[in-house]
C-alpha cells in the first residue's frame, strides 16, 4: 500500500496529523486519557498545480484545519494561544517593520526581521511539553513513511522553511525597496506574499534533491533550529498520543 504525504502539528498537549484529504489529533487530557478526533480538510487548492500559488493555498489548508480541530477536540491546546507568545508575535511583528523601513544595509534588516519573526516559535517552545510532542510528531510520522524507527527530527519540518523564506524575502524586500514611495507598502505586502509562494516552491525541490549542495546549505538552518530549540526527545506518553492522532488522521483518510 502506497503510503500516504502527512504533515503535522505539535500542540501543547498532544499532536495533529494532517493528510491528503483529512486530519487526526490526540491530546492527552488532565486525567491521563488520551483523547482523539478527526474529520474531513477543507480544500482551497486541490487541483491548483500553477508553482508559485499551490504552496500558499496548501499552507491555507492546514491553518483552516484548527478550528475544526477546537471544535472536534475542545481540550486541544495551540501554542499560539499562550498570552506570552501572542504578545512576542505583536512585538516581533513591530521589530520586523522598523527593521524593514530603517536605512540599515538589506542584510542587517532581513536579519532582524528573521530573527522577530523566530521569536514567537522559540517562546512557544521554552517550556511546557510543546518540544517534545513536536519530536513525537515527528517520530510517528517517520516511522510510518520509513517503517523503521525515526529520530526525533524530521527533513520535511516546516522549520526547513526557514532558509528559503530568509532568501526569498530579501529579494523580495530588495525589490519592493525600489518601487516608488507612494507604492512601496503594497509592494512589501504583494512582495511577502510571493516570498512565501517561491519560498514553498523551493522548498518542494530541496525534498527532491536533498542532496544538492545549495539544498543542503538552505536546509541547515532549520536543520538547526530543530536539532537545538524545536525539538526536544519525547517520552513513551507523548509518542503514544502521536501514535493515537497519526491513527485517528489514517482512518479519516481511508473513509474519505
Amino acid at each position: 500500500m502506497e503510503k500516504l504525504r502527512l504533515g503535522g502539528m505539535a500542540l501543547s498537549n498532544g499532536v495533529l496529523v494532517h493528510g491528503p484529504t483529512a486530519w487526526g489529533a490526540a491530546v492527552r487530557a488532565p486525567d491521563g486519557s488520551i483523547r482523539s478526533a478527526s474529520g474531513t480538510k477543507r480544500r482551497f487548492g486541490a487541483n491548483v498545480t500553477t508553482p508559485f500559488l499551490r504552496g500558499p493555498l496548501r499552507l491555507a489548508e492546514a491553518f483552516a484545519v484548527l478550528p475544526e480541530v477546537r471544535r472536534a477536540l475542545p481540550e486541544s491546546r495551540f501554542p499560539f494561544e499562550q498570552p506570552r507568545v501572542a504578545m512576542t508575535v505583536i512585538v516581533g511583528a513591530a521589530a520586523a517593520g522598523m527593521a524593514r523601513r530603517s536605512t540599515l544595509g538589506l542584510p542587517a534588516r532581513e536579519a532582524i526581521a528573521a530573527l522577530a519573526s523566530l521569536a514567537p516559535a522559540v517562546v512557544a517552545l521554552r517550556g511546557g511539553e510543546l518540544a517534545s510532542y513536536h519530536g513525537a510528531e515527528h517520530i510517528s510520522i517517520g516511522t510510518y513513511e520509513t517503517g523503521e524507527a525515526a529520530t526525533k527530527e524530521h527533513d520535511r519540518c516546516g522549520g526547513h522553511l526557514v532558509g528559503p523564506l530568509v532568501l526569498t524575502s530579501a529579494c523580495a524586500s530588495a525589490l519592493a525597496a525600489r518601487a516608488p514611495a507612494r507604492a512601496r507598502p503594497a509592494a512589501r505586502a504583494i512582495g511577502a506574499i510571493g516570498a512565501v509562494g517561491v519560498a514553498v516552491e523551493v522548498f518542494a525541490w530541496m525534498g527532491r534533491h536533498p542532496r544538492h549542495p545549495f539544498s543542503r546549505a538552505l536546509a541547515r538552518p532549520g536543520h538547526e533550529l530543530q536539532t537545538r530549540i524545536s525539538t526536544e526527545e519525547p517520552s513513551a506518553a507523548q509518542v503514544e498520543v502521536a501514535e493515537a492522532a497519526l491513527a485517528a488522521c489514517l482512518g479519516a483518510e481511508e473513509s474519505t
